[in-house]
């Protein structure tokens, strides 16, 4: 059985622990309300964008143009958004997950890091990393995504990489964060919806001007805008995910110092105990 120094230090310790733990849930908490204030104001915009551009791409099939046939290269490139810090359960790791069981050959695949943890993680295990923009993480702005995009566009029109991938968080509510990878490019037209692509099969598209032209400015910008938006609902999903992993590291940070307060009042009980017990024998023996 532990002593009661033993029992002590040990409880002082996870007492320190606990008021850490609390106080990067509390930061977590502020830090989340902002984000996904941002994340839900931007979703619908994202999300329509991508339904209008995939909309707009199954009805362009005959349009002779490489953002629709792709290339020989294959290469390909998969952006992981994750975080530069840990502590957020298993967020990070849900992204490595998601690749590696992809079914994406390692040997293919280009990994653009936004976020320190995926990436390290990805590098470790034999993958490639071409960019590390981990910075972008700390506070996302559209130019980053544009920065990003516009790099990641270069090589693609440069036959470098075949096929773009987005690897994020979606944020759903506070307790759900949903790891997703979507393909931005070439878009699989046989992969969307039946019932968008019997719209789509009865909409007739015009195009002013050409539709090479249009496609030329409009793709560089649903590029940008998914990444832009995969930026701002996996903070969302960080912060959320980092806020219950320290709520639940604060609670076993509790339940710990209950049963070592417990351990803590029994060897002191014991310990008296024992005391009194030598005290009584020793005066027993000296009136004998």
């Amino acid at each position: 059985m532990a002593s009661i120094v033993d029992i002590k230090r040990r409880k002082e310790s996870i007492e320190s622990t606990g008021q850490i733990t609390k106080a990067m849930k509390l930061v977590s908490t502020v830090k989340l309300q902002r984000a996904k204030q941002k994340a839900e104001e931007s979703k619908a915009y994202f999300n329509k964008m991508y339904e209008t551009v995939t909309s707009i791409l199954a009805t362009s099939e005959k349009i002779n143009h490489p953002y629709l046939k792709g290339n020989d290269s294959e290469k390909k490139a998969v952006i992981t958004v994750s975080s530069n810090r840990g502590l957020a359960g298993g967020y990070n790791n849900n992204i490595v997950k998601l690749i590696r069981d992809s079914g994406l050959k390692k040997d293919e695949v280009q990994i653009y890091g936004v976020g320190h943890k995926a990436m390290d993680t990805l590098s470790h295990r034999g993958y490639e990393v071409v960019s590390d923009d981990s910075e972008m993480m700390n506070e996302p702005e559209y130019k980053d995504a544009m920065n990003l995009g516009r790099r990641i566009m270069a090589a693609y029109e440069a036959g470098e990489i075949g096929e773009i991938y987005l690897a994020y968080t979606e944020f759903k509510n506070t307790v759900v964060h949903i790891p997703k990878l979507i393909k931005l490019l070439p878009v699989d037209v046989d992969e969307l919806d039946t019932a968008q692509k019997e719209v789509d099969d009865k909409t007739l598209m015009n195009f002013e001007p050409k539709a090479e032209e249009a496609l030329s400015m409009l793709i560089p910008k649903y590029i940008n805008s998914m990444i832009y938006g995969a930026f701002v609902t996996s903070v969302a999903s960080e912060n959320g995910a980092r806020m219950q992993a320290m709520d639940s590291a604060t609670s076993n940070a509790e339940e710990m110092i209950d049963n070592l307060e417990l351990a803590y009042n029994r060897a002191r009980q014991g310990a008296i105990t024992q005391e009194l017990t030598e005290i009584i024998s020793g005066a027993n023996a000296l009136n004998e």
